[in-house]
Parts: structure tokens; C-alpha cells; sequence
């Protein structure tokens, strides 16, 4: 592909546009990859980007004209989504969230230690105490993941990108329970999603910080951090030989419009493949300017529209079977008024969870714990999401005695 950056004031009709400054997810773009062709399409790049790339061999502009070559469909790595561990039945939920809490505490500690030593320029790192950690947390997830669901929704304010490193990790290990991954994989896609963005350490804290949309110069080197985590990744040690390797894959696309190598979907393994899902799906629930802030139902919305292009198709839906309807963690509001926190699934039955009440319909709240379970209550029902944290939810109130 023969892509050129641009700034949108300088964008002509006719140009094909290839890829953008910023995610498609979030973006009124259908397609990945367009021929500018109206005022509208332009309005919107003038909204949602300051520059672009386009691809120089696609366009119809007279001045960039060479013959449009057709663009290969994505087709996705043949690899068995399902594995063969059988989980079966899932500890007291109460009673794990207790025993996960402090792992989660040392977790979130132990990658402090690791990342301040780093961001001081630091290369002799050991990664041995984080990877005991992250096996105890995938020992959680494998016994009840919805405690680790509800524990990763407690973001600590002063601790921003490590909730978000743990959420993601959250998320694939979840996931690969779900997927009946076999315990060790389980905790190598935690260690994976805890990791993979590790580089982001090295680049400039007004960069990450930005909520103005990113140059062209400063989204080019935003995407560096993908080859310096990877990099830091190999140097640590007491780490999984290939993680540095799978740490690659996590913003590379089916269609191969990804970064850092283009890489086409029969290129991206299961890991990468997961990888990504887990990792725009907490891009866009995490409040900014880490994320989007969106609902859990509006994520899914886009992940699905994105599927087969930028994400793995048919894992994209079982990830959408794997969170449900409304996720655990979700905060949602009742046709009664009251308000509250999805706290566990019924697998059968996705649209009538189990609800911890947090405030009455009269918006006041509870100071005692009350769960209501849509399956055995036929004149309730979720009326809407609300934002992700709206309820200020902590869920260290269901290890409290009823």
C-alpha cells in the first residue's frame, strides 16, 4: 500500500483515505478505508481528525491517478476458538472477591514497582513477583471471574493506567475462561493484557495525557510504544519467553490496516486476536481521557459493527456471549427507579441478572446490601446502562455479612 499523511485541510475529493490519526472505532465511518466523495465524509474527518493517510495507488484524484487495485478480503487464522479445560460450577461470589481483593491490592502494587524503576530509564528489571501474581489472579478467574469482573470496576483515581492495564487483563483472562482455555493460557492472556502496553512507560506523559486530538508527528510516535513494550518485555526477566512477541499483536487488524507490521488476520493468533477485542472494548468503556466512556451495550454495538474488518469475526461473538447483555459490573437503572450493579449472569437467561441495589428509586443510598434477581422477579427489568462508574460501586460491599 502506497500511503501518504495529509492533513484534512488539504484533502481533495477523490483521495482514498486509508487509515485515520485516531481508532475507526468511535468514528461515523462505516468502512475501514474510503474514497472521499462528500461534503459529508469531509465534514466528519474535519470533526474527528487533524490528518490521515491516504493511499496514493487508490485514489481518483487526477493528480495521484494510477490504477485502482482491488483490496483482498480479510480472512481470519483457522485456529479452534474453543478449548477443552470443562470449568464447571463457580465459587461463592461473596467469599471470592475477599480472597481475590488482596491479590488484586499486590497486583496493582507489584506493577507500580515494576513501571517506576522503568520510567526512570531502568532496564534491568525482574518480573518474576508480578508473574506470581497474575497465575494467583487467573487461579481467581478460573473459580468465579465475575469477582474479578466487579473488583476491576473499583478504578483507583491515583492509579489511572495501571486500572486500565489490569482491566484488560481482566478481560482476556475472562474471556479465555469462557473460551475453555486451558489454565496456562489463561494466565499467559493475563500477563499478556497486564504487559502489552508496558512501553507507553517510555513516551512523554504530555503525550498520554493529550485530550486534543494527536499530530501527525505525535500519533506516529504513540505508536511506538507497541515495539517498546515489546522490547521491555524481552529484557525483564522471569517472563514467558514469546510474550514479547505476542505483545506485537494487540492494534494489528484483521484487514491488515493494523500497526506495527500489517499483519492480515491469518498472520494474528489467538492471542493477538483476543488481544485486540479486550483491548478496544476497555478503550471504549474507560472514563477519559483514558477511553471513550461509553456504555458497555454502545461498545459491543461498535465491536460488532468492526467485526471481520478490524477484529477477529467469530470471536468477536463470542466475546459479545461471554460479557451478555449487561456485563457484570455494568451500572443500571430499573424500570422501578432504583439503580444498581450487575453482580452475576445467568447463562440461560443474559437479559435478567443479578442486581446489587445501590440507590432507591428516589436516588438515595442504600447503606444495606440488597440483591434482586430479575430471573425470579417477572415485574422488573432493566430500563437502561448508565456511564461506566456513575454508581461510584465498590465491590468490597459483597463480602460484607448480610
Amino acid at each position: 500500500m502506497h500511503r501518504k499523511a495529509i492533513a484534512v485541510g488539504e484533502l481533495q475529493f477523490g483521495m482514498y483515505v486509508a487509515e485515520l490519526d485516531r481508532p475507526w472505532i468511535g468514528t461515523p465511518f462505516a468502512f475501514q478505508g474510503f474514497c472521499l466523495r462528500t461534503e459529508q465524509q469531509l465534514e466528519a474527518l474535519r470533526k474527528f481528525c487533524r490528518h490521515v493517510f491516504v493511499d496514493t495507488a487508490r485514489g481518483e484524484v487526477q493528480t495521484l491517478a494510477r490504477a485502482p487495485r482491488a483490496q483482498a478480503p480479510a480472512v481470519a487464522a483457522a485456529f479452534p476458538l474453543q478449548g477443552t479445560a470443562g470449568y464447571a460450577g463457580q465459587s461463592d461470589l461473596g467469599a471470592e472477591i475477599k480472597a481475590a481483593g488482596e491479590l488484586y491490592s499486590q497486583t496493582c502494587r507489584a506493577l507500580d514497582e515494576l513501571l517506576q524503576p522503568l520510567e526512570q530509564g531502568a532496564t534491568a528489571l525482574d518480573g518474576s513477583r508480578l508473574q506470581r501474581l497474575v497465575n494467583g489472579l487467573a487461579d481467581t478467574v478460573i473459580r468465579n471471574p465475575d469477582a474479578l469482573l466487579l473488583l476491576s470496576k473499583v478504578r483507583e483515581a491515583t492509579t489511572p493506567a495501571h486500572a486500565r492495564a489490569l482491566q484488560v487483563s481482566v478481560y482476556m483472562m475472562v474471556f479465555g475462561r469462557f473460551l475453555q482455555r486451558q489454565p496456562d493460557e489463561i494466565f499467559l492472556l493475563g500477563l499478556l493484557g497486564l504487559l502489552q502496553d508496558i512501553g507507553k512507560a517510555r513516551l512523554p506523559a504530555a503525550l498520554l495525557h493529550k485530550e486534543a486530538p494527536l499530530t501527525m508527528e505525535q500519533s506516529e510516535l504513540m505508536k511506538k510504544h507497541v515495539e517498546l513494550s515489546a522490547h521491555i518485555i524481552g529484557v525483564i526477566s522471569g517472563l514467558p519467553p514469546k510474550l514479547a512477541q505476542l505483545a506485537l499483536l494487540h492494534h494489528e487488524q484483521q484487514d491488515g490496516a493494523g500497526y506495527p507490521r500489517g499483519l492480515r488476520g491469518y498472520q494474528i493468533n489467538l492471542f493477538g486476536a483476543i488481544a485486540a477485542i479486550c483491548d478496544a472494548y476497555d478503550a471504549l468503556l474507560a472514563p477519559p481521557p483514558y477511553g471513550e466512556g461509553r456504555s458497555p451495550s454502545a461498545a459491543i454495538g461498535l465491536l460488532t459493527k468492526d467485526r471481520g474488518t478490524l477484529f477477529h469475526g467469530p470471536l468477536v461473538e463470542q466475546f459479545i456471549r461471554c460479557m451478555g447483555a449487561f456485563p457484570v459490573g455494568s451500572a443500571v437503572e430499573l424500570n422501578s427507579g432504583e439503580a444498581g450493579v450487575v453482580v452475576s449472569e445467568h447463562v440461560m437467561q443474559r437479559l435478567t441478572p443479578r442486581v446489587l441495589i445501590v440507590f432507591d428509586a428516589r436516588g438515595k443510598r442504600l447503606t444495606e446490601r440488597r440483591i434482586v434477581d430479575l430471573a425470579a422477579s417477572p415485574d422488573l427489568r432493566i430500563r437502561r446502562t448508565l456511564e461506566e462508574g456513575k454508581l461510584a460501586f465498590d465491590a468490597r460491599q459483597l463480602c460484607r455479612p448480610e
